[in-house]
Parts: structure tokens; sequence; C-alpha cells
């Protein structure tokens, strides 16, 4: 990835790599907090509060990430005293938000859903699970008092 942008794996890389993965989070949280806000308190569909969710922070994630791109492209564009430390930073940070931007929107509803299924699934396992322990339960009782 950093050679295909020919910039060296230095400190203000992997600073700005931190950034990134701070700021990536920080757009997830979005979208899940509002899905699961709309699925757990509203009562919708899982998939359908999930595409709601996207639509609904779809413009803010943009027009914070926008805005964030834009206020590195002086960093992008350094020249003189300094400007390889600048370029390091800021060509990761460019670049890695232009991605995560793309890829949150897309795929963080997707791996809401997934993962919602998933721990659902569970849930209702452990409940089943724990009715056949008390149903066992309750008939040795009957069968100790019969005795």
């Amino acid at each position: 990835m950093l050679t295909g942008l020919r910039i060296e794996n230095n400190l203000y890389t992997q600073i700005g790599i931190i950034l990134l993965i701070a700021l990536s989070a920080k757009n997830a949280i979005l979208i899940v907090e509002v899905a699961l806000e709309l699925h757990v308190r509203d009562g919708k569909p899982l998939l359908e509060s999930a595409v709601e969710a996207a639509r609904a922070r779809f413009r803010p994630i943009l027009m914070t990430s926008f805005a964030f791109i834009l206020g590195v492209l002086p960093l992008v564009l350094a020249t003189g005293a300094g400007a390889n430390a600048r370029k390091s930073i800021g060509i990761t940070v460019f670049s890695g938000m232009l991605a995560s931007t793309c890829l949150a929107v897309l795929f963080v509803p997707t791996f809401f859903v997934v993962v919602q299924r998933f721990e659902n699934w569970l849930a209702e396992r452990q409940r089943e699970e724990g009715r056949r322990r008390r149903g066992r339960k309750s008939r040795g009782v009957a069968l100790i008092v019969a005795s």
C-alpha cells in the first residue's frame, strides 16, 4: 500500500494510520449507533434499520470526511523544508480517508447485519439450551418427590 503511494513507512505515516483508524471507527460508530437504535427501540427489521441508518448518516459522514480530506490537502502538496514529513502524513491520511469513506458507507451496514444476526442466533441458542436444562431439572424434582 505505502510503496504504491511512494511514501516510506516512517513515524509520520504510522501516526496518519492511527488517525485513519480513529476516524474510520467514528464513522462506523455513527452508522451502527443509529441502526441499533432503529432496530431495538423502534422494532424495525434488521436489514431495514441498517439501510435506513446508512442513508441517515451518509450526508454527515461525507461532509466531515471531505472537510477533513480537503483540510489535509496542503500537507499533500507541501514543498520546502520539512515537506517530506508533511507529505508522509498528508498522503497517508488523504488517500486512506478517501478509501475509508467509500468503503465504510458500503460495508459497515453489511457487517452490522451479519454480526447482529450472529448475535441473535447465539442468544436464541442459549435461550433454547436454558429451556432444555430447566425442563430436565423440573422432571428430576418431580421424580424425587414422587418417590
